[in-house]
């Protein structure tokens, strides 16, 4: 059997939106026996110019929904960026993750072939096929914005690891 665009999006994304889950537990619970406000931490940002916290895991949720619905054909859905808690911010993976989940192999891998389109900075930036929109854009996207949000968690003295990163554990 061959390995296709679905097995390297889907079931990828999957799984790490779920250990971003498990990492705001493990954040959730560091605040309460802190007695760190969650808010602090949740509008934490690496430099005064990147995202915060809530803003990138908004991110990588909205890179794994648009890249499923852009390789099925579908026009991603717009959820609003208003989640200020570390159980909004879970509601939003796990509406995700459902979401992602409803596609089948088959309206993913069919965009392999057709091109997409996306806005960047305004202008539409075009990719020759499916594969090149996954390799070159999603996952790098996806990725950058679950590692962003694993450092911030981590700066803030969260004891999780490399692990927990990969496994959730």
């Amino acid at each position: 059997m061959a390995f296709t665009i679905y097995d390297a999006s889907i079931p990828m994304m999957v799984r790490m939106l779920q250990n971003l889950s498990s990492i705001l537990d493990k954040a959730a619970a560091h605040a309460a026996a802190k007695g760190i406000q969650p808010a602090t931490m949740i509008e934490s940002s690496l430099a005064p110019d990147m995202f915060n916290l809530a803003r990138q895991v908004q991110s990588a949720a909205d890179a794994a929904k648009a890249g499923a619905a852009r390789l099925s054909g579908e026009v991603p859905p717009s959820h609003a960026d208003t989640e200020t808690t570390f159980d909004e911010l879970k509601g939003r993976i796990a509406k995700v993750i459902a979401y992602v989940e409803s596609f089948t192999p088959e309206q993913i891998n069919a965009g392999g072939e057709r091109s997409i389109t996306i806005p960047a900075r305004g202008e539409p930036h075009v990719f020759k096929n499916g594969g090149d929109y996954l390799t070159q854009f999603l996952i790098p996207n996806f990725f950058f914005h679950v590692t962003t949000a694993y450092g911030l968690v981590r700066q803030q003295g969260v004891e999780i690891g490399k692990m927990t990163y990969l496994t959730g554990v």
